[in-house]
């Protein structure tokens, strides 16, 4: 039989989108057992494998105005932006607590992608359990300059976006053969070269190969839009994503924008539905069972 994947682009609190869109799917019963994302999108899959509707919106709606989550300070006082500890210990183990328990028992092979600082490239790491594995999403999360270097395994990685925003070819050469995208940058949106990427030379000059991959990571995700453009064209890819430019950046603390979008994913789910389910009918690791109960 057929097989599905369901690919997460990031974006910072772009990433409510994504949230939308996932609480949408859950809310109707249609649960994807192949996921890979990136950054915020890996951040988004873990409250979508645990089906705890709501969970991923809340934490950035609840939380975006509280300095311990972001602190715009926070990077002359600790050397980052976002409160990585705050994100993956205090909330999920306090604040808005992680059903670990029904991630693990997904049966879901969920991957967060990540960039190794010393070769510039993508590393795609099975995040089975959350108690043990949290590092691989925090890694994929943690922006080049505003976020802390994540050690693993004795090497050191940050943002899975560096290397590889949108991982379609990974999950074509995965087996699977048909895909759905969720990107949370709109139809015609072309990446630039960041005019960050001096800064980046310096902060990161001990890692040239890392650096060169920022350099071009544009080129990289550009081609990667055109990739997943062409899968949809051959009727291989459904891809849903913003119908208008995000009015939110990656460090937004609006409320009043995050609810907007987030409800815009929703709803550009529920205007593609009908589209995802023809596609994934007949894939053996795509469920659709109908609304299940939120956590």
């Amino acid at each position: 039989m057929a097989k599905a994947g369901l690919i997460l682009e990031g974006g910072g609190m772009r990433g409510v989108y994504t949230a939308g869109v996932l609480d949408y799917f859950d809310e109707q019963g249609l649960f994807f057992r192949f996921i890979v994302g990136v950054s915020a999108g890996a951040c988004n899959s873990v409250s979508y494998v645990s089906h705890q509707r709501g969970r991923s919106f809340e934490i950035n709606h609840r939380f975006c105005k509280d300095k311990r989550y972001i602190n715009p300070l926070g990077l002359a006082q600790n050397g980052e932006i976002f409160r990585m500890d705050f994100l993956f210990h205090d909330i999920p183990d306090g604040l808005l607590p992680f059903d670990y328990d029904a991630y693990k028992n997904a049966g879901c092979e969920n991957y967060a992608v990540i960039t190794s600082l010393e070769t510039g490239e993508a590393e795609y790491r099975r995040v089975a359990d959350m108690r043990t594995d949290s590092d691989y999403v925090r890694a994929s999360s943690s922006l080049p300059m505003f976020a802390k270097v994540v050690e693993i395994d004795g090497k050191e990685y940050l943002d899975g976006g560096v290397a590889e925003s949108i991982p379609g070819e990974f999950s074509v050469l995965s087996g699977n053969d048909v895909q759905v995208f969720v990107l949370t940058r709109h139809k015609g949106y072309v990446k630039k070269k960041s005019r960050l990427s001096p800064l980046c030379a310096r902060y990161y000059k001990a890692y040239p190969e890392f650096v060169k991959a920022y350099e071009t990571r544009y080129l990289r995700y550009n081609e990667s839009v055109r990739y997943a453009e062409q899968l949809e064209a051959k009727g291989k890819a459904v891809i849903i994503r913003p119908q208008q430019p995000a009015k939110v950046g990656n460090f937004a603390r609006s409320p009043e924008q995050l609810e907007e979008l987030y409800r815009c994913g929703y709803e550009d789910a529920r205007a593609a539905f009908e589209r995802v389910t023809a596609l994934v009918k007949d894939c053996e690791n795509v469920s659709l069972s109908g609304a299940v109960q939120a956590r």
